[in-house]
């Protein structure tokens, strides 16, 4: 029978394991950070960066590090980790590893409302109210994941090939209705939205920041306080009844969760895919199944990962930009057919 000490030694060696998995994945972000400030068609050394950044550097550098590059990053940090948070999440509560709310059509769904917007709401992008473009995002992801999960599920299950497939045809379906109404559309809208649809993190001003921020500063730490209860949804439908969980309640609830962060995502770079099914199968290779730890580090793989998407997609063919959602979707891609084989 195992002793209390070295029961204990294991929990400390445990804990120090995760702490050290943390600061690694940390370590990577902030690297992957400085990387992509230092890079564009204006070269600027990392003593001229850090000088910048504690309020000291020249005009120039001031004004493409803290008004061009800095909320780029900080929308490609926000945007990479609500994708990856918003397939955790979409994986734990379908019990399907393929779920991505790219691939499932949710962004898609928000994309539609936000083209919508647009089409019908009022003339330019620049004159819009930018708190709606997250409210009417979410707006369109929850019926698109309503929509999905309403004709995945039968008889009592949700079966993972079925609800992929759903999920791409309705996908189809919205990003076909999308293209019709850019028909609606004045040159200047019907140009940016071309470009956002492929995935562009455009919203590059601290205004889209602070809004994308406050969605996602209230949804993801809720979701991981929730966290728990998305492990037993992850067990199966009869387990999680059994331990006294309300199903179809925290089912719609997480789903809420999920459609918010990428109908946020969706409003401030478009649809990019994949990061939502790369970023949680990475993190459950390496911190396991407990989505209390699961979803952090998938936040913050999926920021790594958007973060170095978008620094490549600036300087592979410069002085042209390739849209992160391209780049992201190379990768991406051929990983889903991987998965799906496997499955």
């Amino acid at each position: 029978m195992k002793s209390a000490a070295t029961i204990s030694r294991r929990r400390r060696a445990s804990s120090f394991g995760k702490l050290a998995y943390f600061t690694l994945l940390l370590v990577l972000l902030i690297a992957a950070v400085l990387i992509s400030l230092n890079t564009g068609l204006l070269r600027i050394g990392p003593a001229e960066t850090v000088r910048t950044l504690f309020g000291m550097g020249t005009g120039d550098s001031s004004i493409v590090l803290l008004h061009i590059r800095l909320p780029r990053i900080a929308i490609a940090i926000l945007v990479g980790a609500a994708f990856a948070a918003s397939g955790a999440i979409m994986q734990g509560v379908s019990q399907n590893g393929l779920a991505d709310p790219g691939i499932l059509g949710i962004n898609a769904g928000a994309g539609l409302a936000v083209v919508a917007y647009i089409a019908f709401g009022y003339g330019k992008i620049q004159y819009a109210p930018v708190y709606m473009l997250p409210l009417m995002a979410f707006t369109g992801a929850a019926a698109a994941a309503t929509l999905v999960f309403a004709l995945s599920y039968r008889k009592g299950r949700i079966a993972p090939l079925r609800l992929a497939l759903v999920g791409i045809a309705v996908g189809s379906g919205i990003s076909a209705l999308m293209l019709f109404l850019t028909y609606r559309m004045n040159a200047y809208n019907y140009d940016f939205v071309k470009i956002w649809m492929t995935g562009s993190i455009w919203g590059t001003n601290w205004t889209y920041v602070l809004v994308a921020f406050v969605w996602i500063a209230a949804l993801l730490p809720f979701a991981i306080y929730k966290a728990n209860r998305l492990n037993l949804l992850d067990l199966g439908d009869e387990l999680a009844v059994g331990l006294g969980v309300s199903v179809q309640r925290e089912r719609v609830l997480f789903m809420a969760i999920a459609a918010g962060l990428a109908g946020t995502a969706v409003a401030v770079a478009g649809s990019i895919g994949f990061v939502g099914l790369i970023a949680p199968h990475l993190a459950r290779r390496t911190i396991g199944l407990q989505y209390r730890l699961l979803l952090p580090a998938s936040a913050l793989l999926g920021a790594a990962l958007v973060v170095t998407a978008d620094t490549i997609g600036r300087v592979l063919v410069q002085p042209l930009e390739i849209p992160v959602g391209v780049v992201v979707a190379a990768v991406g891609a051929p990983y889903f057919l991987y998965l799906l084989t496997r499955k």
